[in-house]
């Protein structure tokens, strides 16, 4: 990835037009052009201001990034169909962003991971069986999948939350290197939130740089044989009515809307059951606003905090590792500072161990 491509990257993740950046740098329209399509390189002035714009470092600026894929050209986005292309290629540049400063990091720090994401051809390897496949591998236990988020980070699994500051775009995923990264909008409901990650873990793992039919089907398919395995939860969905998933939604922490869909893909409703759910759904307001989401365990990624945390272990102070990960030591925050107090969890046979960084 060329100076050029990432200054785009950096600002089409801010929502920018060129002219907007070219307003803040102080350049003509024609120079800005010029710095984007790599005709004319920065001065050390300029890279020093675009560096401070972008609340980036120097060196991610000018290094030759060999991230897969410019403008996340192969990333994969659970979104609506009603979503804005402005808004959706703002989010794929930002996760973009979050690449490169993974990337930056990962070019001096090593990090262990109890399990791995695997990968499968979806036109040899059927995407229920691709789920069941990646719970037998992580050795997961039957029934509800407790802590989504622990079990996708102790695979290696790189996770930023970002309040979208909109509904119609849930997370986008992609690989970088041997490491897959997931941006996920934090803003949603928990129930909401979960059925996206595992969305996002099918397509890691169904379409990683392969061609497919109908990639999004593929990764619903994946993530409703994840979440809720068929031989599992096939008993509890008989009949689906409303009182009954109310109570399962608290069981297996999704929607109750995606526990009808799982029971009529089963053939356990018809499709006027179907009709008649969504009717009773709206007339009670549920459809946009579930009861019992509130109820449900948040997902929140640790890894993140928890690399910042394992450096300064090792002696490094809040500027050398921004610098690390690529921010400007002037970066009045970024994802690798320590927000909070983590909590240490002992693993059990249901919760994975937390990842291992080091230096």
């Amino acid at each position: 990835m060329s100076l050029g491509e990432v200054l785009e990257t950096l600002r089409r993740a801010r929502g920018w037009k060129q002219e907007d950046l070219r307003t803040a740098l102080g350049v003509t329209q024609a120079t800005m052009s010029r710095y984007e399509n790599n005709q004319r390189t920065p001065d050390d002035a300029t890279l020093e201001r675009l560096a401070e714009i972008f609340g980036v470092s120097k060196r991610l600026l000018t290094r030759d990034h060999t991230v897969r894929g410019a403008l996340a050209v192969d990333a994969h986005m659970r979104r609506q169909a009603t979503a804005k292309p402005s808004l959706w290629t703002m989010w794929e540049a930002r996760l973009n962003k979050h690449r490169l400063h993974v990337s930056e990091l990962f070019e001096e720090v090593s990090m262990r991971a109890e399990q791995s994401v695997p990968t499968f051809d979806p036109l040899d390897t059927p995407p229920a069986e691709a789920a069941l496949m990646v719970r037998a591998q992580w050795r997961m236990p039957v029934g509800p999948v407790r802590n989504l988020m622990r079990w996708l980070e102790s695979a290696g699994c790189v996770i930023f939350e970002e309040d979208f500051g909109t509904s119609r775009v849930d997370g986008l995923s992609q690989w970088i290197g041997n490491h897959p990264v997931m941006l996920i909008n934090s803003a949603v409901p928990t129930d909401r939130k979960r059925l996206t990650l595992a969305h996002e873990l099918g397509h890691l793992v169904l379409h990683n740089g392969l061609a497919s039919d109908d990639p999004e089907r593929e990764a619903n398919e994946f993530a409703a044989q994840f979440l809720m395995p068929d031989h599992v939860i096939k008993p509890d969905l008989r009949p689906p009515t409303i009182g009954r998933l109310v109570d399962l939604k608290r069981v297996w922490g999704v929607s109750m809307q995606a526990l009808f869909e799982r029971a009529y893909h089963l053939k356990l409703a018809s499709a006027a059951e179907r009709t008649s759910f969504y009717k009773a759904m709206n007339a009670r307001g549920w459809k946009t606003s579930e009861p019992g989401s509130d109820s449900l365990a948040p997902e929140v990624p640790e890894l993140i905090a928890t690399l910042g945390g394992a450096l300064r272990a090792k002696g490094l102070t809040d500027g050398e590792v921004a610098e690390l990960a690529g921010y400007h030591p002037a970066a009045a925050e970024h994802p690798f500072m320590m927000r909070r107090r983590l909590r240490a969890v002992r693993p059990s046979g249901d919760q994975p161990k937390q990842n291992i960084a080091g230096a």
